[in-house]
C-alpha cells in the first residue's frame, strides 16, 4: 500500500518569522514530519502552491482536484487550511462522485491544523497521523479529519466560534 500527500498550505505549513513577528509560507513541513514520525509506508508528496485557505480560489480547488485525479495512489491525504476545507471537500466529493456515477474511486482525507506545526501545542502531528490512518482504512470517498473526528465531505462545517469541525445534517 502507498499513500500520496498533497500539501496546499494552511495554518499547518505556516512558518513563524521572528523578525517580522508574522506567520508566512516557506516550504512544506511534510518531509521532516514524515521522517520525525518514522512513517514506513511509501509516501509520495505533491507540493502545490502553499496558500492560506482564505485566499483559495476556484482555480486552486481545480488544481487540488487535478492532483488527486492524476495520483497513482488510491489513498490520498490533502493538507489544507481549515477555513475553507469544507468547500474543497465539497468540490472533490461532488466532482469525483459525478464523474464516476456516484461512487468515488479513491479514499481522500483532508486535514489541517488550528495551530501551525512550528508552534507549541500544535495539533498538526496528531491530525496528520490520524488522516494517514483513515486514508488507509476508510472505504473510498472524500472525508475531513480534524481533532480526532472524521466527517463525510457533504456533512461538515467549521464552527469558527468553537474552533472545531462539526457534522451538518
Amino acid at each position: 500500500m502507498s499513500l500520496r500527500i498533497i500539501a496546499t498550505g494552511g495554518t499547518f505549513d505556516k512558518h513563524y518569522d521572528p523578525i517580522e513577528g508574522t506567520l508566512r509560507f516557506g516550504q512544506t513541513h511534510l518531509h521532516s514530519i514524515l521522517e520525525r514520525c518514522r512513517v514506513t509506508l511509501p509516501v509520495a508528496v505533491t507540493e502545490l502552491p502553499l496558500l492560506d485557505s482564505l485566499d483559495m480560489q476556484e482555480t486552486d480547488r481545480e488544481r487540488i482536484l487535478a492532483a488527486c485525479s492524476v495520483a497513482a495512489e488510491p489513498h490520498i491525504v490533502v493538507v489544507h487550511g481549515t477555513d475553507t476545507m469544507p468547500e474543497t471537500a465539497q468540490k472533490l466529493g461532488s466532482t469525483l462522485a459525478s464523474s464516476t456515477k456516484g461512487k468515488v474511486a479513491r479514499t481522500i482525507v483532508l486535514t489541517g491544523a488550528m495551530v501551525p506545526y512550528e508552534v507549541s501545542n500544535s495539533d498538526a502531528l496528531f491530525n496528520l497521523g490520524y488522516a494517514i490512518a483513515l486514508a488507509q482504512t476508510l472505504p473510498a470517498g472524500v472525508y475531513v479529519a480534524m481533532g480526532g473526528e472524521v466527517f463525510e465531505w457533504n456533512k461538515v462545517r467549521k464552527n469558527r466560534k468553537a474552533g472545531r469541525f462539526e457534522s451538518t445534517p
